[in-house]
This record gives structure tokens, C-alpha cells and sequence, in this order.
């Protein structure tokens, strides 16, 4: 019996890791995306006359 729980409560741990890598990586790359593209809108700034 308490070895069936160890098992379960292993892959929980394990899951939640892995799905908070993957949301900080997550994280990391959209706000990369962000400043790249911030920096391009900035950039384009000066053509434009209104």
C-alpha cells in the first residue's frame, strides 16, 4: 500500500517539475519576442510622419 503512494506521489513530483521548466522557458522566450519587436517598433519610429 505505501508503495503504491510513493509511486504516485514520485510522478507528481516529477510532473510539476516538468511543467515548471517548461513554463520559464516558456516565460524566457516570449519576453525575448517582446523586446525584439519593441526594439524594431522603436526603431521604425523615426520613418514615419504624422
Amino acid at each position: 500500500m505505501e508503495e503504491k503512494m510513493f509511486k504516485a506521489v514520485s510522478a507528481g513530483g516529477i510532473l510539476n517539475l516538468v511543467l515548471g521548466i517548461l513554463i520559464l522557458i516558456t516565460g524566457v522566450v516570449c519576453g525575448v519576442l517582446l523586446l525584439v519587436s519593441g526594439g524594431k517598433l522603436l526603431g521604425s519610429k523615426k520613418g514615419v510622419m504624422i
